[in-house]
């Protein structure tokens, strides 16, 4: 495989989920200017949000499948479409219903179109170094509120909201549409005479039978266990360290640090699974993550609170893009657009619980740490389901 077109594909993947996941969580900084202009009730606004992650839950596995049967390139580019056009029209929305379909569904719809697709292409590109490749992709998540949330947040102050989100949607026209003139299939694997090359065992099964199978059931509720362990602790922790008497400015660097700890941890868990091997990253990040949630409830002071934010956020963005890997390992590259969008679809269920359960604990207890509590058992669960997943089986392919 041509190396420098293999690490373009990386690099387009990694902008596309940039933008793309940049521009959906940028609605916290559209949130309070857009109350004031409108008078709509943050609530209101705030659940575009929720239906974000509802539909990128279903919109993966659909992209998924839809990359699977045509390719990504024309997943990418009706996504890139999709998400300029979107915001071109929630920067016009007359009504809160009218930015709820815009932002919440179709924003949702057309970020869930780069993430699936451009992960199961980067895997088909790579014999070796195949999970750092895949967590170089999803860095593009990790900076994507480091990118495009900063330049929301000057345009608005430059201009207003109306005028910032239109600039964003023409922004992700420009950045994305060229992006996807990259993006290519690989070249067809050819075995030479008498030769013999390694193919998962699922590489044969149809995409129902692969559902159905124990290695995705695994899969999947170890992703949903994962997400739904860690999301709670990310999107209460300011509150909880502002709780702890840490001052409010100070309690959000603590999100920052989280984030760009992400980014490291995405390029070391990459490598050492490439090393030692995907299952056993997985697991002791897994068991990590849990222990560090559990430690949250020791802590008090800042600096307390910036050594644990760079063990969680490495740990959770090391382990996030492990799970592509893995079903690229059960169940080759055929249908892997279809199963990982499925696996995606449970992990966004996990991440949608998490915020909503940390709310209703602090509402019944005034407190979060049943919250971490919970959060770490749950982790504990996810390591429990990991050390379930079946060996790796391998048949040869031979020659005819």
């Amino acid at each position: 495989m041509n190396l420098s077109c293999r690490w373009v594909i990386v690099a387009a993947g990694a902008l596309m989920s940039c933008v793309a996941i940049g521009t959906m969580f940028s609605l916290a900084i559209f949130l309070e200017p857009m109350a004031l202009d409108t008078q709509w009730s943050r609530a209101g606004i705030s659940s575009a949000m929720t239906l974000n992650f509802l539909v990128m839950g279903l919109g993966g596995f659909a992209w998924g499948a839809l990359s699977d049967r045509f390719g990504a390139r024309i997943v990418v580019a009706i996504g890139a479409v999709l998400l300029g056009l979107a915001l071109v029209v929630a920067s016009r929305a007359g009504s809160l219903l009218t930015f709820q379909i815009s932002y919440g569904v179709l924003v949702g719809l057309a970020a869930s179109a780069f993430f699936a697709p451009m992960i199961a292409l980067t895997t088909a590109w790579f014999d070796t170094n195949r999970s750092l490749a895949v967590s170089l992709v999803s860095a593009g998540m990790g900076v994507a509120p480091m990118t495009i949330s900063p330049f929301a947040r000057w345009l608005i102050s430059a201009y207003e909201w109306r005028a910032a989100m239109f600039d964003i949607g023409i922004m992700a026209w420009v950045l994305l549409l060229p992006a996807v003139l990259l993006v290519r299939q690989p070249p067809k694997p050819v075995v030479a005479g008498g030769a013999s090359a390694p193919v998962a065992e699922g590489d044969g099964m149809g995409v129902a039978q692969a559902l159905r199978s124990p290695q995705f059931i695994v899969l999947g509720l170890t992703f949903f266990a994962c997400c739904a362990a860690h999301s709670g602790p990310i999107f209460h922790m300011v509150s909880y360290a502002m709780l702890c008497g840490v001052a409010p400015m100070a309690a959000v660097t603590i999100y920052s640090v989280e984030g760009l700890a992400g980014l490291g941890g995405r390029l070391l868990y990459g490598v050492l699974a490439d090393r030692l091997g995907v299952k056993p990253v997985l697991i002791a990040g897994l068991a990590i993550q849990a222990i560090v949630i559990a430690a949250y409830l020791s802590v008090s002071q800042l600096d307390q609170f910036y050594v644990l934010a760079v063990i969680f956020g490495a740990t959770y963005g090391g382990v996030m893009p492990l799970y592509a890997v893995l079903a690229r390992e059960y169940f080759g590259q055929r249908i892997l657009g279809t199963v990982f969008g499925a696996a995606t679809m449970m992990s966004s269920l996990g991440m949608a619980l998490g915020p909503l359960a940390g709310g209703m604990v602090f509402d019944a207890y005034a407190s979060y740490h049943w919250l971490f509590i919970g959060s770490a058992l749950v982790g504990l669960g996810a390591v429990g389901i990991a050390i379930a997943f079946p060996p790796l089986p391998r048949r040869e392919l031979q020659a005819a």
